[in-house]
């Protein structure tokens, strides 16, 4: 695929460049509570504005369901872009209508503008084809070239992400080269011993990860509520814990598959448990228990894991040269239960293995606990396009971006 140094080698000033970012911030209303998505796209942004171009930023944000719905405007992320680059950023109140034309059109050279979140148009994230199309024909109007750089986005075959390349003459930007660059040392001539991390709420959305992964890691480390499933599948009662009991089948198979592989799972051996699920509004005081994870018991959850398997996991990691990291060890929004989470992080940082941590929630995690991120080898800004990139899948936006 052409890189955006190649695009800025061949001149760009005074051509409209439609950048495809991720500025799918989580906000608290309309405050922005984590700009690490904003401040990834920058480079990219601020190098096709030095070179001259038009710059016009689209996104998705949330799930506004084809709709608009203020609850989900990028106007925000537009704001805080044009704080990081330190100029007036415009902003257009729709995707493809009058605003966004007359917006576009006002740009002059070196100028960046964001248009409206490309949800609240029914063609970005449709099914249908023609209709897909459709839209993407009328975003083309708005440009005359194309950069993907919505790493989180591209494994979406949405309008912006995947039709509209084919449509303009295009180019990755410097972010999808960074994040495909890191990818492929987790899957080709990997360092080892390399170590998988896994948590967060949901076995189901890891399987396939782990599937393809029990080829290539030497061990996993199992966390979060998906953590529960697993222990399930070992025999275990697990209270009222988060339980995809469906899922119990298919994991017993891949923990069976992992011993016949010499692969290591992990498993807590300790977990802190409640009654109840903490307010994560006031923080109010959770006074959870210890107990060993094959003892939980029957009216009580667990929400991170204990401090037994803290230093369990940080030993695990402490010799590791490759780590993938993606899901918290626990409810880490409430600090009676971030430990978990945190001392994943901190073994990272203490180790000496190139770590990258995969993208939602565990990124978000990094930098809520006051962790330097350069002490990482990279965090990623897409969870879900991270694991199916590792699940050894086709991404729409990658392929879309290939000459």
């Amino acid at each position: 695929m052409k890189t955006i140094d190649e695009l800025l080698a061949e001149g760009v000033a005074g051509k409209r460049v439609f950048v495809r970012a991720d500025l799918n911030v989580p906000l608290d209303g309309t405050t922005i509570t984590d700009d690490g998505r904003i401040r990834a796209v920058l480079p990219t942004v601020a190098e096709l504005a030095a070179a001259g171009a038009r710059v016009v930023v689209a996104s998705h944000l949330g799930r506004p369901k084809g709709v608009p719905d203020p609850a989900f405007s990028l106007a925000p992320a537009a704001a805080r872009l044009g704080e990081l680059l330190g100029a007036e950023v415009a902003f257009a109140t729709d995707t493809v209508g009058e605003s966004a034309r007359a917006t576009v059109a006002a740009l002059a050279d070196g100028q960046v503008a964001v248009i409206e979140n490309l949800r609240f148009n029914a063609g970005e994230t449709s099914k249908d084809d023609a209709e897909r199309g459709a839209f993407a024909d009328r975003l083309a109007e708005l440009a005359d070239v194309y950069v993907g750089d919505g790493f989180g986005a591209v494994h979406r075959k949405h309008a912006s992400v995947f039709d509209l390349p084919a449509r303009l003459p295009h180019a990755a930007g410097g972010l999808i080269a960074t994040e495909v660059g890191v990818l492929k040392k987790l899957t080709e001539d990997v360092a080892r011993p390399y170590a998988v991390v896994l948590g967060g709420a949901k076995v189901s959305d890891k399987l396939g990860v782990i599937d393809h992964l029990l080829e290539k890691a030497d061990r996993i480390l199992i966390g979060g509520g998906m953590a529960y499933t697993f222990l399930k599948a070992k025999g275990h009662e697990v209270g009222t814990s988060l339980l995809q009991e469906d899922q119990v089948p298919a994991v017993q198979g891949y923990l069976k598959r992992a011993e016949e592989l010499g692969v290591e799972f992990v498993l807590p051996v300790d977990v802190l448990v409640a009654r109840e699920f903490p307010d994560l509004k006031t923080k109010a005081p959770a006074d959870p228990t210890t107990v060993a994870a094959d003892a939980i018991p029957a009216d009580q959850e667990g929400l991170d894991i204990g401090p037994g398997t803290r230093k369990l996991y940080a030993a695990k990691l402490a010799d590791a040269a490759t780590v993938f990291w993606n899901g918290p060890m626990g409810v880490f929004e409430h600090p009676d239960y971030a430990e978990g989470t945190k001392a994943v992080a901190q073994a990272l940082v203490d180790s000496q293995a190139f770590s990258v941590v995969g993208g939602g929630d565990s990124a978000a995690a990094v930098r809520i606990l006051g962790f330097d991120e350069n002490a990482f080898g990279h965090i990623s800004t897409g969870g879900g396009a991270s694991l199916e990139y590792l699940e050894g899948k086709t991404l729409p936006g990658l392929a879309a971006l290939e000459d």
